[in-house]
């Protein structure tokens, strides 16, 4: 049984970093279209039989890449694909078994593609042995291929996240990724860039098509900054760039939540950052140290409010960094607006508001800031 994707075409070369205006139709109609999810293509090979498997991946990805099984193949071939169409990108969540690759030179190649593609594996390794070189990637690591240049390599049983970005997307993008295609980006920023793209493929499901220019705008902004790190490149990517520093500081945090020792310095040397870019981040919260204390105090605010979390109150409140139950009662009076023991009053994971412990009785202009507590 054969597969073919007709009705997911790779992201159409673009001149421009913005898709072209909706075309003809009502107003309302419009709207509906922009309104509505980002559509996700999926394939799998489990949905074919057995003796079809490969088949239908290795002819998946044929206007790209030549595929080929490796000698320890299993009958089963296990293929899974998420394909997000962003217009003037194509955004990839790929797993597969093992398998080897050699690209199109141009004079062969079945479509007229001239893409970059963009790799980060969250698990597995590649080789790719090119012209002069051999280089590999791992976990963590993402990786720069061009479609149509000559090179093979070998894949192991992997998952994978790929950005395929057109030759004429953007000049600044062409000349960034020609100087660093068949490489592997193994910089600070390069890792920064790996962080974003995981965010991307978490966040795409739910992302409406009317939120696309602005994602492609960020995105070639992290482009340009993080294959091409001059300080212009950075400075223009610094709002995408805060939010995946933003959101790799709330991951060590909470990983480090219970640690005694955890403090603004900890934060800094995870993100790699000086301390001036780290207290500019962290104004809006008050500061790194006011940030982690308030992580500190919402989850105590959980244990409290817990009906099968019976431990003392000032237990409670040394597991989540307060040596003193006066000063842990007194933050936690000033985030909430009501004592721990309040709130362990409020009982059966309930958060209470002032006025009478119970979401449901609190008046509607003062639910938001319940709820959101």
């Amino acid at each position: 049984m054969r597969f073919h994707q007709a009705n997911v075409p790779l992201a159409e070369q673009a001149g421009s970093l913005t898709p072209s205006p909706l075309g003809g139709g009502c107003e309302e109609q419009a709207f509906r279209d922009r309104s509505s999810p980002v559509q996700a293509f999926e394939l799998s090979t489990l949905d074919f039989e057995r003796s079809a498997q490969f088949v239908v991946w290795r002819d998946s990805f044929a206007p790209m890449l030549e595929l080929t099984g490796t000698d320890n193949a299993r009958e089963t071939f296990r293929g899974q694909q998420t394909l997000w169409d962003l217009g003037n990108l194509l955004f990839a969540q790929i797993s597969t078994d093992a398998l080897g690759f050699t690209s199109l030179p141009g004079h062969v190649r079945r479509e007229p593609l001239d893409h970059w593609t963009i790799t980060l594996l969250k698990s597995g390794r590649i080789r790719t042995d090119c012209a002069r070189r051999t280089f590999s990637a791992g976990p963590g690591e993402v990786q720069i291929h061009a479609l149509g240049r000559s090179y093979a390599g070998d894949v192991s049983t992997s998952e994978m996240l790929m950005l395929f970005v057109p030759r004429d997307f953007s000049h600044e993008t062409a000349v960034a990724l020609s100087a660093a295609e068949l490489s592997k980006l193994d910089t600070g920023m390069g890792h920064l860039f790996s962080d974003y793209l995981v965010g991307l493929a978490n966040r795409l499901p739910m992302l409406t098509k009317a939120e696309i220019p602005g994602l492609i705008t960020a995105t070639h902004a992290m482009v340009l900054a993080c294959v091409s790190p001059s300080a212009d490149n950075i400075a223009a990517a610094d709002e995408p760039i805060s939010t995946v520093l933003l959101e790799k500081a709330r991951q060590f945090v909470q990983k480090r939540l219970f640690d005694p020792d955890l403090a603004s310095e900890a934060v800094r040397r995870e993100l790699g950052i000086s301390r001036t870019r780290l207290y500019n981040l962290f104004e809006p919260f008050g500061g790194v140290m006011h940030y982690i204390q308030h992580r500190r105090l919402l989850g105590a605010h959980s244990s409290l409010t817990n009906p099968d979390d019976q431990r003392l109150i000032l237990e409670i409140a040394e597991k989540h960094g307060f040596s003193d139950g006066a000063e842990f009662s007194r933050a936690f009076k000033r985030a909430f607006g009501y004592s721990p023991s309040d709130a362990r009053r409020g009982g059966k994971g309930s958060l209470p508001c002032p006025q009478d412990r119970r979401r449901h009785d609190c008046p509607a202009v003062g639910r938001l800031g319940v709820l959101l507590r």
